[in-house]
C-alpha cells in the first residue's frame, strides 16, 4: 500500500493502493509508520509524500469498505485520518511536502493538508464530494473557511463541485504548481532547500509555527470525527454510500 525510499536526505512516501488510493486503516497505518521512521532516521531532513498510481493522489475513503464498517469502526477510521495523521504530522521535526498528481477528492484532500506545503499538478483536480455519497467534508468544516473565506467555503463544500490546481492556487489550498511529469522533482527540489537547513531550527520553527496556526483545529477536528459518527447513522449516508458501490443515484429520504 506504501512505497518507501530515502534518497539523499529526502525520504519519499508514495501511496499505492490502485486503483483511486482508497483510505482504509491498512493505508493509514502504513504510512504513519512510514512517516515515523522517517522522522526518526538522523539521516532524513525532509519528507515527499505522492502517489505510484498514475492520474490519482487519493479518491478518498474506500467507499466499499467503509459502508460495512461498524459505527465504532467507521469512528477509528475517520479519528486516524483526521487526528491520528494531523497529530503526527505536526510533531514531525522535518518538513512534509505533498506532490499532488491527478485527482484528489474528500479524504484525499485530508491526508494533503496535513502536510506543510502541497506542490501539485498543473492538472491536477480537486474536490469535496462526500455529500453526493451520503457523508459530510466535517474536517474541512474546521480549516477550510480560514483559507478561501466563508462564502468560496460554503461554495466548494456543499456544491461538491471540481476544481482545477490553477483555482486551488488562486485560493491558497496549494503552494505551487509544476507540470505533472514535474512534480515528484519540484517537491524533491523543494526538499533540498529544507534539508539544507538547520536541523534544529527546523524542529523549533515547525513546532513554533503548528502553535500559532492551530486555531482551535485540533478541538475541531475531535468535533468533526463526531460528527462524521453520527451522519453515519443516518438513513441516508446508508443509502449514499449503496448508491455509490452500486454506480446509481441514491433516492435521498424526504426532509
Amino acid at each position: 500500500m506504501i512505497r518507501y525510499e530515502v534518497q539523499g536526505a529526502i525520504a519519499q512516501i508514495l501511496l499505492d493502493n490502485p486503483p483511486v488510493n482508497g483510505i482504509s486503516h491498512g493505508l493509514l497505518d502504513t504510512l504513519m509508520a512510514r512517516l515515523r521512521e522517517a522522522g526518526s532516521d538522523k539521516m532524513v531532513r525532509a519528507i515527499v509524500l505522492g502517489s505510484a498510481v498514475p492520474g490519482r493522489f487519493s479518491g478518498g475513503l474506500d467507499l466499499a469498505r467503509f459502508r460495512e464498517s461498524s459505527p465504532a469502526e467507521a469512528h477509528a477510521v475517520t479519528h486516524k485520518l483526521y487526528l491520528e495523521l494531523f497529530e503526527l504530522q505536526s510533531m514531525l521535526p522535518k518538513p512534509v511536502i505533498a506532490a499532488v498528481t491527478g485527482a484528489v477528492r474528500g479524504g484525499g484532500m485530508s491526508i494533503a493538508i496535513t502536510c506543510d506545503m502541497i506542490v501539485a499538478a498543473e492538472n491536477s483536480t480537486f474536490g469535496y464530494p462526500e455529500m453526493d455519497v451520503g457523508l459530510l467534508p466535517s474536517i474541512h468544516f474546521n480549516h477550510l473557511h480560514r483559507i478561501v473565506g466563508r462564502y468560496r467555503a460554503f461554495d466548494l463544500l456543499f456544491t461538491g463541485r471540481v476544481f482545477t490546481a490553477h483555482e486551488a492556487m488562486e485560493l491558497g489550498l496549494v503552494g505551487r504548481l509544476a507540470p505533472q511529469d514535474e512534480v515528484l522533482a519540484s517537491a524533491h527540489k523543494l526538499g533540498a532547500v529544507f534539508a539544507g537547513k538547520s536541523p534544529e531550527l527546523m524542529r523549533l520553527g515547525k513546532a513554533a509555527f503548528g502553535r500559532v496556526i492551530d486555531n482551535g483545529y485540533r478541538q475541531g477536528a475531535a468535533a468533526a470525527v463526531d460528527l462524521v459518527s453520527t451522519v453515519f447513522g443516518t438513513p441516508d449516508c446508508a443509502e449514499g454510500l449503496s448508491a455509490f458501490v452500486e454506480k446509481r443515484k441514491p433516492q435521498w429520504s424526504k426532509a
